[in-house]
Formats: structure tokens, C-alpha cells, sequence
């Protein structure tokens, strides 16, 4: 595949570099996944620290192949990540410029392409990923306010907004929730067509609009639902619930269905 081709083309370069220590990759290439849609995760280990340092991120980068263009993932969270799309092949290449010490804390243990001396193998030997889960607590302090919000913009009419913030909804809450709930690691909304099951994948397609008041206000009525029952399942007794923010919030939408 031209992922497998274009990395390997990478670890003969960067095997030639006293600059870098490692090279690893993540994301699909570890589950067996990759298809011609995927994008390629890679982890570069360095002496120095290169992040936070767009111009050399971008140096290292542009010796990979035919750079179109790249941009550092700030808006993910995650600055040490140089976002790359590559021409000839036509390829989305994440490269995560890390050092050696930073490998402690990662969601996944990434697979060795590249290991000066064994260091990549040794630090990952000890310690063990941590994939991030959410704080039910979290999302229950918050969960109805969000809701109450939403239907503020269907009652001024702001039904574009309101889409967005059911998406966001999918995205933030049930997407991981369901998840959980199918025995998968809490992946957003990721791969959930095929990972979970036919009777949450339709529940979660109830949480879908148009942009008009019934269709929205429905499913905002299906999210509430869903929530209530997902809480129940799932939360601990150790989570203190809103109820009566919960009927406060529900009584407004009956009113104004």
C-alpha cells in the first residue's frame, strides 16, 4: 500500500539522520484497518526538541517527499503534531515530532519502524499507554445545560446553529458513550457504522435533523432520552445526577413542541 511504501521511504531516510532517534507509527497501520482512505500516523523521536519550532517541523518534513502543504494541530489539541498532505502519491501524513522522555504518556503503543540502539523500545517498555475516557461527571454537570441552550436557538429560529450542536452532542457525548457501551474505546463518533451495534447505530441516527423546529426539537427530545438511559447504565453511583435540572430543562421542551 502507498502508506506502507511512502513510510518505509521515510525510515531510510531518517536512519541516515544522527538528528533523530526513532520512528514509529500509529493510528490504523497497528489495528490492520488501512485501506487506500487512510491517513498515515507517524511518531519521529528526536535528540533535540523540534516542536514548537514550525520551521524545522516543516524542514524535517519537506525531506520526505513532495510537501503541497502543513500545518501544526493546534486546533486538536496537540501542537507537537505537523499535519501534511504530500503529492505523488497524493497522501495525509500526520508526523508527531516528540522526544524521548515524552513517550510516557501516549494513548497507544505505536509499532518501531526505526530504533537507534533499542531507546524506542526500551522507554515504551516501561510504562503503558492510557487511552483518554471521558469524565461522566463531566458531562452530567454540563449535559442539560447544553440542552437547555439548544433549544434556546430553535426558539429564535437559529436552526443552523442548533445542527451544529447536536453534532457536537454526537461527537462529544454519545459517539464516546456508545462506544463504551459496545465494549470499544471511546473514539468520538470514529468507525461507529461498523462498531456498534444495529440498535445504538439507530439511536444514534435519531440524534440527526432538518432545519426546521419539529425535526430539531425531536431530536433533541431523542438526545435527552438516550442520555437518561446511557447515565443510568453507565454512570457510577458516585456521579451526582442534575434531576432537577433535568426536569426543569424537559418541561420546557415539552412546552414547546
Amino acid at each position: 500500500m502507498v502508506q506502507e511504501q511512502f513510510a518505509e521511504k521515510i525510515r531510510k531516510i531518517v536512519k541516515e539522520d544522527g538528528s533523530v532517534i526513532g520512528l514509529a507509527v500509529g493510528g490504523s497501520w497497528l489495528t490492520h484497518e488501512m485501506d487506500e482512505f487512510s491517513d498515515l500516523d507517524l511518531i519521529l523521536v528526536t535528540k533535540e526538541k523540534v516542536a514548537g519550532d514550525r520551521t524545522r517541523m516543516r524542514h524535517y518534513a519537506g525531506r520526505f517527499g513532495q510537501l503541497l502543504t502543513a500545518f501544526t494541530g493546534e486546533h486538536v489539541g496537540e501542537p507537537r503534531l505537523l499535519i501534511c498532505l504530500y503529492d505523488n502519491p497524493l497522501l495525509h501524513v500526520d508526523i508527531k515530532f516528540l522526544t524521548i522522555d515524552e513517550l510516557d504518556a501516549r494513548i497507544e503503543t505505536p509499532a518501531i519502524l526505526h530504533d537507534t540502539d533499542g531507546q524506542l523500545q526500551l522507554k515504551m517498555g516501561q510504562s503503558e499507554p492510557r487511552f483518554p475516557y471521558p469524565d461522566y461527571q463531566w458531562i452530567e454537570d454540563r449535559f442539560w445545560v447544553w440542552i437547555h441552550y439548544t433549544l434556546l436557538k430553535i426558539g429564535r429560529g437559529e436552526y443552523f446553529e442548533t445542527l451544529d450542536s447536536l453534532a457536537y452532542l454526537r461527537k462529544m457525548i454519545f459517539g464516546p458513550l456508545l462506544h463504551i457501551r459496545n465494549g470499544n474505546l471511546p473514539k468520538a463518533v470514529r468507525k461507529v457504522e461498523t462498531m456498534i451495534s444495529p440498535g445504538d447505530l439507530g439511536q444514534l441516527r435519531s440524534l440527526l435533523a432538518e432545519d426546521n423546529k419539529g425535526s430539531l426539537l425531536k431530536a433533541v427530545n431523542n438526545a435527552a432520552t438516550l442520555y437518561s438511559d446511557l447515565r443510568k447504565e453507565l454512570f457510577g453511583k458516585e456521579i451526582i445526577l442534575h434531576e432537577a435540572t433535568r426536569e426543569r430543562v424537559m418541561k420546557l421542551l415539552q412546552e414547546m413542541v
